[in-house]
Protein backbone atom coordinates (compact mmCIF):
# COMPACT_ATOMS: atom_id res chain seq x y z
CA UNK A 1 0.00 0.00 0.00
CA UNK A 2 1.50 3.33 -1.09
CA UNK A 3 0.86 6.19 1.31
CA UNK A 4 1.09 9.85 0.35
CA UNK A 5 3.43 12.07 2.33
CA UNK A 6 2.52 15.74 2.12
CA UNK A 7 6.16 16.88 2.26
CA UNK A 8 7.19 14.59 -0.59
CA UNK A 9 4.12 15.65 -2.57
CA UNK A 10 4.97 19.36 -2.25
CA UNK A 11 8.61 18.73 -3.15
CA UNK A 12 7.63 16.82 -6.31
CA UNK A 13 5.22 19.55 -7.40
CA UNK A 14 8.01 22.12 -7.04
CA UNK A 15 10.37 19.83 -8.99
CA UNK A 16 7.89 19.71 -11.86
CA UNK A 17 7.57 23.49 -11.90
CA UNK A 18 11.32 24.18 -11.79
CA UNK A 19 12.33 21.59 -14.40
CA UNK A 20 9.55 22.90 -16.67
CA UNK A 21 10.85 26.46 -16.28
CA UNK A 22 14.42 25.29 -16.98
CA UNK A 23 13.76 23.58 -20.30
CA UNK A 24 11.24 26.26 -21.33
CA UNK A 25 13.76 29.06 -20.83
CA UNK A 26 16.48 27.17 -22.70
CA UNK A 27 14.11 26.24 -25.53
CA UNK A 28 13.05 29.87 -25.89
CA UNK A 29 16.67 30.87 -26.55
CA UNK A 30 16.96 28.55 -29.54
CA UNK A 31 17.93 25.04 -30.56
CA UNK A 32 21.48 23.69 -30.53
CA UNK A 33 22.95 20.42 -31.80
CA UNK A 34 25.77 20.40 -29.23
CA UNK A 35 25.88 17.23 -27.13
CA UNK A 36 26.05 19.12 -23.82
CA UNK A 37 22.99 21.20 -24.75
CA UNK A 38 21.13 18.03 -25.71
CA UNK A 39 22.11 16.36 -22.42
CA UNK A 40 20.82 19.28 -20.34
CA UNK A 41 17.53 19.47 -22.23
CA UNK A 42 17.04 15.71 -22.00
CA UNK A 43 17.74 15.83 -18.26
CA UNK A 44 15.15 18.50 -17.52
CA UNK A 45 12.51 16.98 -19.83
CA UNK A 46 13.11 13.45 -18.54
CA UNK A 47 12.91 14.47 -14.88
CA UNK A 48 9.83 16.62 -15.57
CA UNK A 49 7.97 13.78 -17.32
CA UNK A 50 8.84 11.04 -14.84
CA UNK A 51 8.04 13.23 -11.83
CA UNK A 52 4.64 14.06 -13.30
CA UNK A 53 4.05 10.36 -13.97
CA UNK A 54 4.90 9.55 -10.35
CA UNK A 55 2.51 12.24 -9.10
CA UNK A 56 -0.33 11.01 -11.31
CA UNK A 57 0.13 7.37 -10.34
CA UNK A 58 0.27 8.18 -6.64
CA UNK A 59 -2.69 10.58 -6.65
CA UNK A 60 -4.85 8.13 -8.59
CA UNK A 61 -3.77 5.13 -6.48
CA UNK A 62 -2.53 3.23 -9.54
CA UNK A 63 0.98 2.98 -8.11
CA UNK A 64 -0.23 0.34 -5.64
CA UNK A 65 -1.39 -1.86 -8.53
CA UNK A 66 1.92 -1.91 -10.39
CA UNK A 67 3.95 -5.17 -10.18
CA UNK A 68 7.04 -3.35 -8.89
CA UNK A 69 8.40 -2.10 -5.60
CA UNK A 70 7.09 1.45 -5.77
CA UNK A 71 9.20 2.78 -2.90
CA UNK A 72 12.36 1.37 -4.48
CA UNK A 73 11.43 2.86 -7.85
CA UNK A 74 10.72 6.36 -6.54
CA UNK A 75 13.88 6.37 -4.41
CA UNK A 76 16.06 5.16 -7.29
CA UNK A 77 14.57 7.78 -9.60
CA UNK A 78 15.02 10.57 -7.05
CA UNK A 79 18.70 9.65 -6.68
CA UNK A 80 19.17 9.43 -10.46
CA UNK A 81 17.40 12.75 -11.00
CA UNK A 82 19.57 14.38 -8.33
CA UNK A 83 22.74 13.31 -10.14
CA UNK A 84 21.44 14.18 -13.61
CA UNK A 85 20.19 17.64 -12.63
CA UNK A 86 23.42 18.29 -10.73
CA UNK A 87 25.39 17.53 -13.89
CA UNK A 88 23.09 19.76 -15.97
CA UNK A 89 23.36 22.55 -13.38
CA UNK A 90 27.15 22.49 -13.77
CA UNK A 91 27.42 21.92 -17.52
CA UNK A 92 24.88 24.45 -18.75
CA UNK A 93 26.20 27.53 -16.90
CA UNK A 94 29.80 26.67 -17.84
CA UNK A 95 29.15 26.41 -21.59
CA UNK A 96 26.04 28.47 -22.30
CA UNK A 97 25.78 31.47 -19.96
CA UNK A 98 27.24 34.96 -20.14
CA UNK A 99 26.71 38.22 -18.20
CA UNK A 100 24.05 39.36 -20.69
CA UNK A 101 22.30 35.97 -21.07
CA UNK A 102 19.28 36.54 -18.84
CA UNK A 103 17.24 33.49 -19.81
CA UNK A 104 20.26 31.18 -19.70
CA UNK A 105 21.12 32.42 -16.21
CA UNK A 106 17.51 31.98 -15.15
CA UNK A 107 17.52 28.39 -16.42
CA UNK A 108 20.73 27.72 -14.52
CA UNK A 109 19.23 29.08 -11.29
CA UNK A 110 16.02 27.04 -11.60
CA UNK A 111 18.09 23.96 -12.44
CA UNK A 112 20.15 24.42 -9.27
CA UNK A 113 16.95 24.80 -7.24
CA UNK A 114 15.57 21.62 -8.84
CA UNK A 115 18.76 19.79 -7.88
CA UNK A 116 18.31 20.89 -4.26
CA UNK A 117 14.70 19.67 -4.28
CA UNK A 118 15.60 16.26 -5.70
CA UNK A 119 18.32 15.96 -3.06
CA UNK A 120 15.72 16.84 -0.40
CA UNK A 121 13.44 14.15 -1.83
CA UNK A 122 16.22 11.59 -1.52
CA UNK A 123 16.61 12.63 2.11
CA UNK A 124 12.86 12.24 2.70
CA UNK A 125 12.72 8.80 1.05
CA UNK A 126 15.95 7.49 2.56
CA UNK A 127 15.47 4.77 5.16
CA UNK A 128 15.75 5.99 8.75
CA UNK A 129 17.43 3.89 11.50
CA UNK A 130 15.10 1.15 12.65
CA UNK A 131 12.70 1.75 9.77
CA UNK A 132 11.60 -1.12 7.53
CA UNK A 133 11.97 -0.09 3.89
CA UNK A 134 13.19 -1.22 0.47
CA UNK A 135 16.82 -1.77 -0.44
CA UNK A 136 17.03 1.27 -2.73
CA UNK A 137 16.25 3.63 0.16
CA UNK A 138 19.30 2.41 2.09
CA UNK A 139 22.81 3.79 1.65
CA UNK A 140 24.01 0.74 -0.39
CA UNK A 141 20.99 1.11 -2.68
CA UNK A 142 21.64 4.81 -3.27
CA UNK A 143 25.31 4.04 -3.88
CA UNK A 144 24.34 1.55 -6.60
CA UNK A 145 22.57 4.35 -8.49
CA UNK A 146 25.62 6.60 -8.01
CA UNK A 147 28.00 3.90 -9.26
CA UNK A 148 25.89 3.24 -12.36
CA UNK A 149 25.60 6.96 -13.12
CA UNK A 150 29.35 7.56 -12.82
CA UNK A 151 29.97 4.59 -15.11
CA UNK A 152 27.64 6.17 -17.69
CA UNK A 153 29.71 9.37 -17.60
CA UNK A 154 32.82 7.27 -18.19
CA UNK A 155 31.19 5.53 -21.17
CA UNK A 156 30.22 8.89 -22.67
CA UNK A 157 33.85 10.03 -22.52
CA UNK A 158 35.30 6.84 -24.01
CA UNK A 159 36.58 6.83 -27.59
CA UNK A 160 37.10 3.45 -29.27
CA UNK A 161 40.03 4.72 -31.31
CA UNK A 162 41.77 5.77 -28.11
CA UNK A 163 41.40 2.69 -25.91
CA UNK A 164 41.49 0.00 -28.64
CA UNK A 165 45.25 0.47 -29.11
CA UNK A 166 46.26 -0.76 -25.65
CA UNK A 167 45.19 -3.99 -23.87
CA UNK A 168 45.54 -2.16 -20.56
CA UNK A 169 42.90 0.40 -21.51
CA UNK A 170 40.67 -2.38 -22.85
CA UNK A 171 40.90 -4.06 -19.44
CA UNK A 172 39.77 -0.80 -17.81
CA UNK A 173 36.78 -0.60 -20.14
CA UNK A 174 35.94 -4.21 -19.20
CA UNK A 175 36.10 -3.22 -15.52
CA UNK A 176 33.73 -0.30 -16.07
CA UNK A 177 31.33 -2.49 -18.07
CA UNK A 178 31.20 -5.46 -15.70
CA UNK A 179 30.69 -3.31 -12.60
CA UNK A 180 28.06 -1.21 -14.38
CA UNK A 181 26.11 -4.29 -15.47
CA UNK A 182 26.07 -5.68 -11.93
CA UNK A 183 24.94 -2.35 -10.43
CA UNK A 184 22.20 -2.10 -13.06
CA UNK A 185 21.07 -5.68 -12.38
CA UNK A 186 20.82 -4.98 -8.66
CA UNK A 187 18.68 -1.89 -9.33
CA UNK A 188 16.40 -3.66 -11.82
CA UNK A 189 16.04 -6.83 -9.73
CA UNK A 190 15.24 -4.78 -6.63
CA UNK A 191 12.60 -2.63 -8.30
CA UNK A 192 11.04 -5.65 -10.06
CA UNK A 193 11.10 -7.76 -6.85
CA UNK A 194 13.31 -10.43 -8.39
CA UNK A 195 16.01 -10.67 -5.70
CA UNK A 196 14.96 -14.25 -4.94
CA UNK A 197 16.49 -15.25 -8.29
CA UNK A 198 20.00 -14.65 -6.94
CA UNK A 199 21.73 -18.04 -6.36
CA UNK A 200 22.69 -17.11 -2.78
CA UNK A 201 21.48 -14.72 -0.06
CA UNK A 202 21.36 -11.25 -1.58
CA UNK A 203 23.46 -9.54 1.09
CA UNK A 204 26.28 -12.06 0.65
CA UNK A 205 26.18 -11.83 -3.16
CA UNK A 206 26.30 -8.05 -2.83
CA UNK A 207 29.30 -8.18 -0.52
CA UNK A 208 31.31 -10.54 -2.73
CA UNK A 209 30.59 -8.50 -5.87
CA UNK A 210 31.46 -5.25 -4.12
CA UNK A 211 34.82 -6.66 -2.99
CA UNK A 212 35.55 -7.80 -6.56
CA UNK A 213 34.50 -4.38 -7.89
CA UNK A 214 36.90 -2.64 -5.48
CA UNK A 215 39.79 -4.88 -6.55
CA UNK A 216 38.99 -4.36 -10.24
CA UNK A 217 38.67 -0.59 -9.86
CA UNK A 218 42.00 -0.44 -8.02
CA UNK A 219 43.66 -1.89 -11.13
CA UNK A 220 41.79 0.61 -13.32
CA UNK A 221 42.87 3.55 -11.14
CA UNK A 222 46.49 2.53 -11.77
CA UNK A 223 46.32 1.32 -15.37
CA UNK A 224 44.10 3.98 -16.97
CA UNK A 225 46.30 7.03 -16.22
CA UNK A 226 49.46 4.98 -16.82
CA UNK A 227 48.48 4.16 -20.42
CA UNK A 228 46.57 7.39 -21.07
CA UNK A 229 49.15 9.98 -20.03
CA UNK A 230 52.48 8.22 -20.62
CA UNK A 231 54.24 10.03 -23.49
CA UNK A 232 50.94 11.79 -24.18
CA UNK A 233 51.02 15.42 -22.96
CA UNK A 234 48.10 17.76 -23.54
CA UNK A 235 48.17 18.81 -27.23
CA UNK A 236 49.16 22.35 -28.02
CA UNK A 237 45.93 22.93 -29.96
CA UNK A 238 43.95 22.51 -26.73
CA UNK A 239 43.87 26.17 -25.82
CA UNK A 240 42.75 27.44 -22.44
CA UNK A 241 39.00 27.25 -22.11
CA UNK A 242 38.62 25.02 -25.17
CA UNK A 243 37.62 21.44 -24.53
CA UNK A 244 39.44 18.80 -26.57
CA UNK A 245 39.35 14.97 -26.76
CA UNK A 246 42.45 14.69 -24.57
CA UNK A 247 40.46 16.13 -21.67
CA UNK A 248 38.32 12.98 -21.69
CA UNK A 249 41.31 11.10 -20.28
CA UNK A 250 41.29 13.43 -17.29
CA UNK A 251 37.54 13.09 -16.78
CA UNK A 252 37.72 9.28 -16.94
CA UNK A 253 40.64 9.23 -14.50
CA UNK A 254 38.76 11.38 -12.00
CA UNK A 255 35.54 9.40 -12.37
CA UNK A 256 37.43 6.12 -11.94
CA UNK A 257 38.86 7.35 -8.64
CA UNK A 258 35.43 8.64 -7.60
CA UNK A 259 33.75 5.32 -8.36
CA UNK A 260 36.48 3.45 -6.48
CA UNK A 261 35.66 5.54 -3.41
CA UNK A 262 31.95 4.78 -3.92
CA UNK A 263 32.59 1.04 -4.16
CA UNK A 264 34.80 1.10 -1.05
CA UNK A 265 32.02 2.85 0.87
CA UNK A 266 29.50 0.38 -0.54
CA UNK A 267 31.69 -2.54 0.56
CA UNK A 268 31.98 -1.17 4.10
CA UNK A 269 28.19 -0.94 4.35
CA UNK A 270 27.81 -4.41 2.87
CA UNK A 271 30.18 -5.91 5.45
CA UNK A 272 28.25 -4.14 8.17
CA UNK A 273 25.00 -5.54 6.78
CA UNK A 274 26.33 -9.13 6.66
CA UNK A 275 28.49 -9.40 9.75
CA UNK A 276 26.83 -7.02 12.20
CA UNK A 277 23.22 -6.19 11.40
CA UNK A 278 22.13 -9.69 10.46
CA UNK A 279 23.76 -11.22 13.53
CA UNK A 280 21.93 -8.91 15.88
Amino acid sequence: MVTLDIRTLVVRILEVILTCISFSLVASVGHSTASFWTWCMFTWCFCFCVTILILVLELTGLSAKLPISWDDFTTAFAMLATLMVLAASIIYPVFYTCPSCGRQIGASVTSCLAFILYAVEVGLLRAKPGEISGFMSTVPGLLKVLEAFVACIIFICLDYNQFSRFPGLQWCVAVYSVCFIFALLVIVFTICRLLTLFPAPFDKVLTVCNVLAVLMYITAVVIWPLYSFKNNPRPSYCKNGIRCPWDNYVVITFMTCFNLAAYITDTVYSFRLVFFVTRT
